[in-house]
């Protein structure tokens, strides 16, 4: 199928994207969908009639049905950890037992939030919220895109070791209001350690007598935080099914969820489970997390698209582009298949992005006029939520949809400086509003099309051992020198360094 596809898309072969416009009168009823209050459209791809088919009987032939069962009802879909992936579970959508345990420690976690609130940990101020990838990526997009009117506390997220980081971090804190959250799955990650230990000294430096009573610990490994001397009782599980960066939805979002309000976390979850019904029940040829998964799949193995890129037009979203680059590469950036076979197709692209407008006057050079193809994603939002005149909102949405046609038009000039070539591929994700609801349900959206992807590829999205190496020599770096096992490169670079 890819041979076939392949050859029909080399250049000269391929249709361009105004050519597809003209011979598809219901190109645009075709290729648009509204799910959960958010509107999705891969028109200005170039998905067929064609594609779509051969993309579907591909789904099909790879299993794409068997393995949506399987997430949702508890199968393992992670086979290399022998696990389940239960993140769907933690807003109301998978397996019943596991909806049950989910929903037990989401009670937990109400009740922490509410004598929180009630006052148990003295007046509050602000939260440092410690953790790495995940455990930090997912609570910070939450709190920076709905907190900013919403929350009366000032939240910090930390996540790097470098100590200029803790000391950004802290600044706006004041010791003695500061509640401390480290979220940690094994609660053995050597960078949140680290700095858990260095806000300890912090409270401590900043009178406060006992610091171990101002940490609450989220982890999977509850045994783990005890052993770091915090009491069972500020200690918060979430299940070893849910990964990391899949767990904004578990108590990692204790955080948040204080800085929101509980109302605002169960809107999220609620959005969330809204478009994994959506995922779970709508037929493959307009499920819209598939549909974005073919068209990633159609860009990055028979254009040879290495990377996307993904704008948030919206300041409110500027941390979305950060949270896909996890989800998606530490998901999907792998060379083998879920039975340890070569994978035969490409994998993961490198998701990149930035803010618009900002990023019109930096990386939009390259992406109208540059000699690499990249596939680009526009996420606006129709309703403004600032205190300026809404001729900035109008001006910020019309240069969103005026990026998207350009790329797509082009323009011819006979000075080739000022010619644009056009044909180049967009899609474009409009939300009514931005609120807890649909955030939670972009966010699952992303979390589905990652796993269609993984399907197509026939790999697992849910391990991660790449990122286990260079931790792994770190922490041998630290306990010794290891001078027999290393590089010369790195032996210098240490001597210099003085490490």
């Amino acid at each position: 199928m890819c041979r076939a596809m392949a050859e029909r898309l080399q250049p000269g072969a391929t249709k361009t994207l105004k050519q597809l416009f003209d011979e598809e009168p219901d190109r645009l009823s075709r290729l648009s969908f509204e799910v959960a209050g958010i509107y999705f459209d891969w028109s200005k791809t170039h998905l067929d009639r064609d594609i779509l088919d051969e993309s579907l009987a591909r789904a099909e032939r790879m299993g794409f049905g068997a393995a949506r069962d399987a997430l949702f009802s508890g199968g393992i879909v992670n086979p290399s950890e022998g696990r389940p992936a239960t993140h769907v579970a933690e807003r109301g959508s998978g397996a019943p037992d596991e909806v049950d345990v989910s929903t037990a420690r989401r009670q937990r976690m109400r009740a922490l939030v509410d004598a929180i609130e009630g006052g148990a940990f003295g007046e509050l101020t602000g939260i440092l919220h410690i953790g790495i990838g995940g455990s930090a990526l997912g609570p910070a997009l939450l709190v920076d895109a709905l907190g900013r009117r919403a929350s009366t506390l000032t939240v910090r997220f930390l996540s790097n070791i470098d100590g200029a980081a803790f000391d950004d971090a802290v600044k706006p804190l004041d010791p003695a209001t500061t509640l401390v959250v480290v979220a940690s799955k094994t609660f053995s990650t050597l960078e949140t350690l680290s700095n858990m230990d260095a806000a300890r000294a912090w409270l401590r430096q900043g009178g406060v007598g006992d610091p171990d009573g101002r940490v609450i610990a989220v982890t999977a490994k509850p045994e783990a935080a005890v052993e770091q001397a915090i009491d069972e009782t500020r200690i918060l599980q979430f299940g070893e099914g849910v990964g990391g960066r899949y767990s904004l939805w578990s108590s990692v979002g204790l955080s948040a969820a204080l800085a929101l309000g509980w109302d605002a976390f169960e809107a999220l979850l609620e959005g969330a489970a809204e478009m994994d019904r959506h995922f779970r029940f709508t037929k493959p040829n307009v499920n819209v997390p598939l549909i974005a998964a073919f068209a990633d799949r159609l860009y990055v193995e028979n254009f040879a698209c290495q990377t996307r890129g993904v704008f948030s037009y919206d300041e409110r979203l500027r941390l979305l582009p950060f949270y896909l680059q996890q989800l998606e590469m530490e998901s999907n950036g792998k060379s083998v298949t879920k039975d340890g076979k070569a994978v035969q197709w490409p994998t993961a692209p490198v998701t990149w992005g930035g803010t618009g407008t900002d990023a019109q006057h930096a990386v939009f050079q390259l992406l109208h006029q540059g000699t690499i193809a990249a596939p680009v994603e526009f996420v606006a939002v129709r309703e403004s939520d600032d205190d300026q005149d809404a001729e900035h909102h109008r001006l910020l949405l019309l240069n969103a949809f005026a990026q998207g046609a350009a790329l797509m038009e082009g323009r011819k000039s006979d000075d080739p400086q000022r010619s644009y070539s056009g044909n180049r591929p967009s899609t474009a994700i409009l939300l009514e509003r931005l609120d807890a609801r649909s955030l939670g349900a972009l966010i699952a959206f992303y979390e589905h099309r990652t796993f269609a992807n993984a399907v197509l590829l026939g790999i697992n999205p849910f391990d991660q051992f790449g990122v286990e190496l260079g931790k792994d020599i770190a922490r041998q770096l630290a306990e010794d020198s290891g001078e027999g096992e290393l590089d010369a490169s790195t032996r210098a670079l240490m001597e210099r360094a003085g490490v």
